[in-house]
């Protein structure tokens, strides 16, 4: 009886270091214990384990970074999108609102950010975020951005074929021949500190100069990075844009509170209107959702001017 148990334990042994040969080549067979092969296989099976968890991880991280891109988000840790804007009427399952021309002139009322008024032939609508990438590209101010968003979205200016629709309706605002209204939805969601800044330059006259330096590269990274909706980061914030707008000016209406509101009622404006992103336009009521090349609106321009 016990010649037999041992027999069976020897062949348990053999059966076991035969295996371990596999794994382990560099061991003899004579020379490696039963309790580091049953290790050897034991680490062999949660290292696996551990790869499979850590792959599905990366995995799922990498969807939902494209999701999020293609919303119109940056991204995880505000990167640069690399998806191109919607071109379709209905995105992110929000349906399409159809609006009439006197619903359109309607948000041009006293207390909103608009230039030129809503007789004008043109009526150009921005909804858009201080903080969001696409609405970066569509600014034409932070060509970095758009260099690494891909080629669609390389300027003219750079050798690409975009036209930043922004440049080009000031141009006709300024030249007396449309009307602007910006508006705040909180597209990426870390802009309702340069949407409150917005407010306060154009009170002072100074939206264009304000706008103008957030939307560059280093606004984007201040917005995203530093600032977001920290009230705490006013200082931060006037002394950034201290070259467009006094300091103290700035500072003092942030802390005052006056424009606290304005970035929940424009955001419910913006719902109202059909809003499906950042950035979203209207010329007149055809609705572009995503930062369309100014070539792509210039049929709807053009019509709406005769």
């Amino acid at each position: 009886m016990k010649q037999s148990t041992k027999q069976s334990h020897s062949k348990h042994i053999q059966t076991i270091e035969d295996s371990s040969i596999a794994f382990i080549p560099s061991m003899t067979q004579n020379s490696l214990p039963v309790f580091i092969s049953e290790g050897a296989k034991l680490l062999i099976s949660n290292f696996g384990t551990i790869v499979l968890i850590v792959a599905a991880f990366l995995i799922g991280m990498l969807w939902t970074e494209v999701r999020y891109l293609k919303q119109g988000g940056a991204g995880l840790g505000a990167q640069i999108p690399t998806t191109a804007p919607t071109t379709t009427a209905t995105t992110q399952g929000k349906t399409q609102v159809n609006l009439t021309v006197d619903q359109v002139k309607a948000l041009f009322v006293k207390g909103r950010i608009m230039f030129g008024d809503a007789n004008k032939k043109v009526l150009f609508v921005e909804v858009s975020d201080p903080s969001c990438p696409f609405c970066h590209i569509a600014g034409g101010l932070n060509p970095e951005i758009n260099k690494q968003s891909g080629g669609q979205f390389l300027m003219k200016v750079d050798g690409g074929t975009y036209i930043p629709p922004v440049p080009e309706m000031r141009k006709l605002v300024e030249a007396g021949k449309a009307a602007f209204l910006w508006m705040y939805s909180p597209g990426h969601g870390s802009g309702e500190m340069g949407t409150k800044a917005l407010y306060c330059a154009f009170e002072k006259g100074k939206f264009w100069q304000v706008h103008d330096l957030i939307m560059t590269n280093a606004g984007y990274t201040l917005m995203n990075n530093v600032v977001k909706n920290d009230k705490a980061q006013v200082d931060t914030l006037a002394d950034f844009l201290k070259s467009a707008m006094n300091p103290k000016d700035l500072k003092d209406c942030i802390v005052s509170g006056t424009y606290d509101a304005k970035p929940a009622e424009d955001t419910q404006t913006a719902a109202q209107i059909g809003y499906q992103g950042t950035p979203y336009f209207l010329i007149n009521t055809k609705p572009f959702a995503g930062a369309y090349s100014y070539e792509q609106m210039q049929t709807d321009v053009t019509a709406a001017m005769k």
